[in-house]
Order: structure tokens, then sequence, then C-alpha cells
């Protein structure tokens, strides 16, 4: 009885191929516990060693993306992405120091776009989940007032 039960989830849990991973790099060498992943749909963080942290973001509820690359980052060659999003516990997601920050930058883009296509997902629908827009109230203005 319990191999079926084992059986069927199973079915939910099969992983898609991931796409890219990488650590997070200190000097340029991948010498950290934090481990970074996404596949076709998700964005995945894994982050520790005696306490592990795991995130999901889909990748469809992303807002926005940017690429950062200070003057240290440019030596050791990483740069890290920022993905502004409309989840509640990351709403803002640094993916740090990675290698080929600018590669991952566009993947990332493009998959986004392509995701948020598929799923039909307009940005003015996903605005007000980020808490960009309260009762109303835009920039400070109540409207009608």
């Amino acid at each position: 009885m319990a191999k079926n039960k084992i059986d069927r989830l199973s079915q939910y849990t099969q992983e898609k191929p991931i796409l890219w991973n990488d650590r997070k790099r200190y000097f340029g060498l991948p010498i950290s516990f934090t481990r970074y992943s996404f596949d076709e749909d998700k964005f995945y963080s894994n982050i520790g060693l005696l306490k592990t942290e795991k995130n999901e973001i889909l990748l469809y509820r992303v807002l926005d993306i940017k690429l950062v690359r200070t003057l240290g980052q440019k030596i050791f060659g990483v740069g890290s992405v920022v993905l502004v999003t409309a989840d509640r516990t990351s709403p803002e997601f640094h993916i740090k120091n990675i290698k080929d920050s600018e590669r991952v930058y566009k993947s990332l883009s493009t998959i986004i776009e392509k995701e948020r296509d598929e799923k039909r997902v307009l940005g003015k629908e996903m605005f007000g989940t980020a808490g960009h827009i309260d009762d109303g109230c835009i920039d400070g203005h109540i409207d009608g007032i």
C-alpha cells in the first residue's frame, strides 16, 4: 500500500531539465554554499550548508530584470542579476556573483517573455500584486480628489 502512495506522488515530483546552474562566487571561485539554477519555467535557489533554504520563483511572475556589474565583479569575470517579482516572499531577488552574468540575463529575459506570452499574463495584471498600487492610490494621489 505504501508503494502505491509513492507511485501516485511521483507523477507530481518529476523535474524538468535544468537549463543553467551555478554557484555564488567569491573572487571568481565557486566556493560558497549558494546554488542557483533555472529550468524553462522556474528559478531555484538553494542557500546554506547546516541550515538550508530553498526558494522557487515562477518566471512568469517576474516584473523586471536587471544586470549589475561593479568594477570588482568585472575584474573577476562575474556579475549579478536582479529579479523584481510579484512574489511575496522574494519581491526582489539577487542572483549574486555568477559567471557569464550577461548571458544568463539575456536567457532569463527571453524565457520570462516566453512564459508570460504562453500564460497570457500582462504586466498590468500583476502590477497591483507587487504592492505598487494600493486602494486606487497611484504615486500618492487618490482618484477623485
